[in-house]
């Protein structure tokens, strides 16, 4: 099947532009280009001969030859062949996560004395959003 332009640009961002298995940066215009830097392909983590989908939640940028490699196996031996259990955080996914994080971090004040609160707030809100961006699901 081909895809749209802007269903291509919206399968890259998923992943930062970054191969869901290897993690290597990839290139928006060198999609199916082979021999090219950067070089993909449309992955279906389910594949199609098992019954996956072309819906958003089942497609994922993969560098040509990781794609090629996982052929119909499953996205989850394919990603460990590299250390990985899930894709790369796409920006948004990221920015909730560091929402999150700060929130918890500053509930932190229901943990301490009333007159450390204020600090524990800010400190853990802090604390809590930068761990909170820096967390990978991996």
């Amino acid at each position: 099947m081909g895809f749209t332009e802007d269903k291509l640009d919206r399968i890259y961002q998923r992943t930062e532009g970054r191969c869901h298995i290897c993690r290597n940066q990839l290139s928006l215009r060198n999609y199916g280009t082979l021999g090219k830097r950067g070089a993909w392909e449309v992955e279906h983590s389910k594949p199609k001969s098992k019954g996956g989908t072309d819906h958003m939640n089942n497609l994922y940028a993969a560098c040509i030859p990781c794609n090629r490699k996982k052929r119909n196996s499953s996205t989850t031996s394919a990603r460990s062949t590299n250390g990985y259990r899930c894709a790369p955080l796409s920006k948004v996914k990221r920015g909730e996560n560091t929402v999150a994080g700060g929130v918890v971090g500053a509930l932190a004040f229901l943990l301490v004395p009333p007159h450390l609160r204020l600090a524990a707030v800010v400190v853990g809100g802090v604390v809590g959003a930068v761990v909170g961006k820096s967390y990978e699901p991996d």
